[in-house]
């Protein structure tokens, strides 16, 4: 039988060896490495060319960034999110930074091991305490595509490059334009200018723009409830 390897990526020792364990009891599947940081989880997936990393991607030593480049450096990698899910801010971003499935740790085994099966055939899989997140939040998960940003200038202007920034470390309108001392119809204008050039349909893609461009930390949204 072809074993499907593994790599557990998460800074908690006793959440890796707990999942490590579920793992080790499943017919086919084989744990190949475990990292408690994203320099580790880099050189495990050089070595080995995991079919899963499954990866915390919000305790110490991780962050979104550390999906988003993942997935630059490996697009064939599956991979599945086990988190202490924090906002639909969260979700919204991991699914746009390209994680394939969701989980919480406070699903039961066989709800792990159904993402686990499920995702090393190559299929997302969200547990039930995610989907009811999805559903209260109205995330569009067919609009959550990953996102092919380039480094490119984009020809924003110098205001335009402000107000994007605003938004994407969570502001409203009203506060931008008062922060800007500008009118909330200025700002609106500006929010739609951004997003026809950016190409974007709502406000996840500019944030995801601003943090691929280094415009914002993902520390400065992500966290937020």
């Amino acid at each position: 039988m072809l074993m499907k390897s593994i790599i557990i990526a998460d800074s908690s020792t006793i959440g890796r060896i707990g999942l490590k364990a579920i793992i080790d009891k499943m017919d086919g599947y084989d744990v190949v490495g475990e990292a408690d940081n994203s320099e580790q989880v880099f050189v495990l997936i050089e070595k080995n060319t995991p079919h899963i990393v499954i990866i915390d991607f919000l305790s110490d030593g991780f962050d979104i960034e550390t999906v988003v480049e993942i997935k630059r450096r490996y697009p064939n990698v599956m991979l599945l999110a086990i988190t202490p899910l924090q906002s639909g801010a969260t979700l919204t971003s991991a699914l746009r930074a390209g994680i394939d499935s969701y989980i919480k740790k406070s699903c039961d085994i066989p709800e792990v091991i159904d993402a686990i099966e499920k995702t090393s055939e190559r299929t997302s899989f969200y547990c039930g305490q995610i989907l009811k997140k999805i559903r209260k939040e109205s995330i569009d998960i067919h609009d959550l595509e990953v996102m092919d940003f380039s480094c490119d200038a984009i020809g924003l202007s110098k205001r335009e490059k402000e107000v994007l920034a605003m938004i994407a470390e969570g502001h409203t309108n009203t506060k931008i334009a008062e922060l800007l001392f500008l009118s909330a119809h200025t700002v609106t204008t500006h929010r739609k200018n951004i997003m026809h050039k950016l190409g974007v349909k709502n406000t996840a893609g500019i944030v995801m723009y601003a943090v691929k461009s280094g415009i914002v930390s993902p520390n400065r949204f992500l966290f937020s409830h």
